[in-house]
């Protein structure tokens, strides 16, 4: 069984015990493709079986989520949760929070949160926070492709919609905002509408999984999709006949061999045989060499 579930995370539900639920139904290898807070709600792409080879891809894709500033207060945890280690009141009002943000879009160095699940010395930042210690954690840069405010909310409070690459906590972005604008700020609410190109629309909840599973899923596949579905913007070339058993093997093959191909700006491609994914490449100066290997012989054949 190798696919995804487009799965939708309750709050409440941790990233780990979605992915320990959907191994238990389906007594499969499975992973996820990017970590969602536990309070937190929306798409947490399942991996399952040889697709969580391709876990480190589909978290590089952007992230989309709804999020809920509140001012007033600035928390340990950044969000909801935590203990409140600040107050102010110079709440500011919508333009003032809209002329803040152009200077947090784009590449912005970012602190990562005490309570993260960020590894320091082999032991999680929020371990580590729990134990009333400070991991020594280091500012990154993160990139927030668009930040906007949809419209003021009670109690101080202003819903975001936010699109991001990998690593962008939104909670510290929300922490930061308050410090931007001289009055403590936290994370109060968070949805995540799209992660790797998979839709909150889409997403399956955790009873009609069970349903799904308990009622044979290793039979009836209609609620995974195909690895090659979540890696569809990448570009799909046919494999020679005469380069199929090379490219199975792991041989690196000549780009000159896909000229359409060749005539991009890509650095990475699906290579297919037929309707059959053979695998992820990638382009290494003049060859095309296998960066995670599908194919898998016909039942039957060797």
């Amino acid at each position: 069984m190798t696919g995804l579930i487009n799965f939708y995370k309750p709050p409440g539900m941790t990233s780990a015990q979605a992915v320990a639920f959907i191994k238990r139904l389906t007594r499969t290898k499975t992973g996820h493709a990017g970590t969602l807070d536990p309070e937190a709600a929306g798409v947490l792409p399942i991996l399952l079986g040889r697709a969580t080879r391709i876990s480190e891809h589909l978290m590089a894709m952007p992230k989309q989520y709804l999020a809920e500033i509140a001012f007033g207060a600035a928390t340990d945890t950044q969000d909801a949760q935590g203990l409140v280690i600040a107050r102010g009141d110079r709440y500011p009002d919508l333009d003032s929070l809209r002329a803040a943000l152009p200077a947090f879009q784009g590449a912005v160095s970012q602190l990562p949160p005490q309570y993260s699940a960020l590894k320091v010395d082999g032991k999680t930042a929020y371990q580590l926070a729990r134990a009333g210690k400070q991991a020594k954690l280091q500012p990154r840069e993160v990139w927030f492709e668009s930040i906007q405010v949809l419209r003021a909310m009670p109690n101080q409070g202003f819903l975001l919609r936010v699109r991001c690459g990998k690593g962008a906590y939104i909670r510290t972005l929300c922490h930061d905002l308050g410090d931007a604008l001289g009055c403590p700020a936290h994370l109060r609410f968070l949805l995540r509408e799209e992660s790797g190109g998979l839709l909150l629309a889409g997403s399956r909840t955790p009873e009609e999984v069970r349903v799904w599973a308990e009622g044979g899923c290793k039979t009836d596949q209609s609620m995974l999709l195909p690895v090659a579905t979540a890696l569809g913007r990448l570009p799909r070339v046919q494999v020679p006949d005469h380069l199929l058993r090379p490219a199975i093997n792991g041989v690196a093959l000549p780009i000159a061999e896909f000229p359409g191909f060749d005539k991009t700006n890509q650095h990475q491609a699906l290579l297919f045989a037929g309707e059959r994914l053979v695998g992820l490449f990638r382009r290494a100066g003049d060859l095309l060499r296998v960066d995670v290997m599908f194919y898998e012989p016909e039942s039957g054949k060797k």
